[in-house]
């Protein structure tokens, strides 16, 4: 009877180790899901979307290279289209967390879809980035999942407001869309004015952003007699007012300036053709500048890959993965309280510098911002690398230029 014990023993000694060393190899390798939520599709920025999936792609693939996370974990991304609406950025969210379990989200890109994702990250507990959504209320609601590592519209404003008035110009005309993020540049911009540049007038007109035709807003900006055409436009409106404000007159003899990089995208020059010259433009990195290892790392595989600079969006994305990566192995865990404090309380390499999360005040809260520079296309079909920064006056490598007369 004894025996039989000892070897029934021995069986279920044998069976349990069998089944430990099956199941750690299988949990090794079960992947950790990162969601990325962002506008593949109308009305969305889908150019934009397209770009940050791309380095987001590229960031997943670095760090399985490297052996992958905790231990050798790959990290599998899911790729959910927001178009750009609220409705769907909230289904998108709702189905990384529940059902693919994602531990964390990146590739957010309208502020109008962020701020309606945000109360699910909440709820859900899984940290949501936002790569390139920029309104103030983003971090300003200080919540514990939301993280960003793009500017804010104040500090945009209050730049572009700067640059205005160091060109001299007394009136200028904001013409934006009727989201989030344009509504904000017109507060912001007003603050901004009132503040730093009391003296010039400030027109600003809000337009819906499934608008086909703009020619009435722009004629009535064209008779106000703007000294400088400001473009809040996102996405294919931005593109429209490029058009019709060529069409009617107003630009390039009125300068514009657009709000953000969209014409550092190949599709720019397809887009506009000889409407898109002497156009002004803020953007968050230029070839010039110096990179970290991981940044001149992506710039390097992306130029040999794709024969071209990489965009911000694709930049930005891709550090975002990495820093993610990074953070999972920090905390050793990819439970996701452990996570947000493993952001909280580490330093990050990003693309262009160190990146931390700290919860300052007002809208600084877990918030890392790039640079913002202004730049100009002079001439047709210009190279983005051939483009001169004309704004803030430390990093200038060339000076601004009014178009010729038409």
């Amino acid at each position: 009877m004894e025996d039989h014990m000892i070897g029934r023993g021995r069986v279920a000694l044998l069976t349990a180790l069998l089944i430990a060393g099956l199941t750690a190899p299988a949990l090794a390798q079960k992947p950790v899901k990162i969601g990325v939520l962002t506008p593949l599709s109308p009305p969305g920025d889908a150019a934009a979307g397209q770009f940050i999936a791309r380095g987001a792609k590229m960031g997943a693939e670095d760090v399985n290279a490297r052996g992958g996370v905790l231990g050798g974990r790959k990290i599998e991304l899911v790729i959910e289209d927001d178009a750009g609406t609220p409705e769907k950025g909230a289904a998108g969210f709702r189905k990384l967390a529940s059902q693919d379990q994602a531990v964390a989200v990146v590739g957010q890109f309208h502020s109008s879809v962020m701020t309606a994702v945000q109360a699910l990250a909440e709820q859900f507990k899984v940290p949501v980035f936002s790569t390139q959504a920029s309104a103030r209320q983003v971090t300003e609601k200080h919540l514990e999942y939301t993280f960003r590592t793009h500017v804010i519209d104040p500090d945009r404003c209050q730049m572009w407001t700067r640059w205005v008035k160091e060109r001299g110009f007394k009136r200028a005309a904001l013409i934006t869309e009727n989201t989030d993020y344009g509504v904000g540049l017109v507060d912001e911009t007003k603050k901004a004015f009132a503040s730093l540049y009391p003296g010039a007038e400030l027109k600003t007109i809000i337009f819906d952003r499934q608008v086909v035709d703009l020619t009435p807003q722009l004629l009535e900006i064209k008779n106000w007699k703007p000294d400088i055409l400001l473009n809040g436009g996102i996405g294919t409106p931005m593109y429209l007012i490029m058009k019709q404000a060529y069409d009617v007159g107003l630009h390039p003899t009125v300068p514009m300036l657009i709000s953000y990089d969209a014409p550092t995208r190949p599709e720019y020059w397809k887009t506009l053709g000889e409407k898109g010259t002497w156009a002004s433009f803020i953007v968050y990195y230029h070839p010039t500048m110096k990179l970290t290892t991981r940044g001149e790392a992506f710039r390097k595989k992306y130029m040999a890959e794709f024969k071209e600079d990489p965009v911000y969006g694709a930049l930005n994305a891709y550090a975002q993965v990495l820093l993610l990566a990074d953070a999972l192995n920090a905390a050793k865990s990819d439970n996701s309280e452990q996570l947000v404090k493993a952001l909280l309380a580490n330093k990050f390499e990003g693309w262009n510098g160190t990146i931390s999360f700290t919860r300052g005040e007002g809208p600084y809260w877990q918030q890392w911002t790039p640079p913002m520079l202004v730049t100009q296309y002079t001439k047709p079909e210009m190279a983005f690398s051939e483009v001169k920064i004309v704004y803030p006056s430390e990093l200038k490598t060339g000076e601004w230029m009014a178009a010729p007369k038409r």
